[in-house]
């Protein structure tokens, strides 16, 4: 029997975007193409096509919030030690299609396979370490107040609700993962912008989403215009809080803006690295964390014992 293998033709991968735990078109029918970074093609102005991306329209982007909203009760009721075990799960699907991943990156980002190998080993690092901090960042921000008085008094933080991601352009995975693991390891929901031009990696995160424990809903990836997606998650009335990583500084001040109408939070990172970029590699600390909690504050009666006025 003769092998005809050469001559089969490639089945391309179609991305879709993920919304409410499913894969849906954007609903405007639109794409845009998606082409891989290298030294040669930035100086043609045109690199290798890859696939045709889905370009979200700001329908897509009201429907997931819709789905971010639903699902916001059952993650934020859930255990932080629950929470933790779910973004463990997702880090052993991340490793479990790590070549995968590792092809996407260098596509995306320019990078040899060995230097897009160590971007994925420390992106999955990055949420195992974000999966450990859901039962304890609690207890480092939280705890008992002295107060004068027969009262305790307790500081709690809870999630602020559904935030609005705009994933930063440069670093598709490890920076992308840096801004969405520590939303929702606290409790929120995501509605995540992916990079605008390297939006492969962040809706293949999706499909590792889709196949792991975390409930539809709690993040949403789209893709397209950064700014179209954007304006209408900013001025939204049911977003809690916005992130502008992934937005360039005329555009956040325009967010930033129309975010003041319901009060969102807004989280604008200042650039550390070499050429104003953020250093993703850094060591992440708990500011993101801390970013989109906010503190509750109970005083309780302790009431009072014997006549001397003692109290417990």
């Amino acid at each position: 029997m003769s092998d005809n293998r050469p001559n089969r033709l490639s089945v391309f991968k179609t991305y879709k975007l993920y919304v409410g735990g499913k894969f849906p078109r954007s609903e405007s029918g639109r794409v845009y193409e998606v082409t891989a970074k290298t030294s040669a093609a930035d100086a043609a102005g045109k690199g290798t096509w890859l696939a045709n991306a889905p370009q979200s329209s700001r329908k897509d982007a009201r429907d997931a919030v819709v789905a971010a909203r639903k699902a916001f009760g059952g993650w934020s009721g859930a255990t932080a030690y629950n929470r933790g075990q779910v973004l463990y799960r997702v880090a052993e699907m991340l490793e479990g299609r790590r070549d995968q991943f590792v092809h996407e990156v260098a596509d995306a980002e320019g990078l040899s396979k060995s230097k897009a190998a160590a971007v994925v080993d420390a992106t999955v690092d990055r949420w195992v370490w974000y999966a450990g901090w859901t039962d304890k960042i609690g207890q480092v921000v939280g705890g008992a107040n002295p107060v004068a008085g027969p009262f305790f008094n307790l500081s709690t933080p809870e999630p602020t609700g559904v935030v609005a991601v705009l994933a930063p352009q440069e670093s598709s995975f490890l920076g992308l993962v840096s801004v969405i693991a520590p939303v929702i390891a606290t409790g929120n929901t995501a509605v995540v912008v992916a990079s605008a031009r390297a939006p492969l990696p962040a809706l293949s995160l999706g499909e590792v989403l889709a196949t792991s424990d975390v409930p539809g809903g709690v993040v949403n990836i789209l893709s397209g215009k950064t700014a179209e997606i954007a304006t209408p998650l900013a001025a939204h009335q049911d977003v809690n809080a916005i992130d502008l990583t992934g937005a360039d500084p005329a555009l956040a001040k325009e967010l930033e803006i129309a975010a003041a109408d319901n009060l969102k939070r807004v989280l604008r990172p200042q650039p550390v690295g070499e050429g104003g970029a953020i250093d993703w590699t850094a060591a992440p600390g708990t500011h993101r964390l801390t970013a989109f909690l906010e503190t509750k504050t109970v005083w309780h009666p302790t009431g009072a014992l014997g006549v001397s006025g003692s109290s417990y």
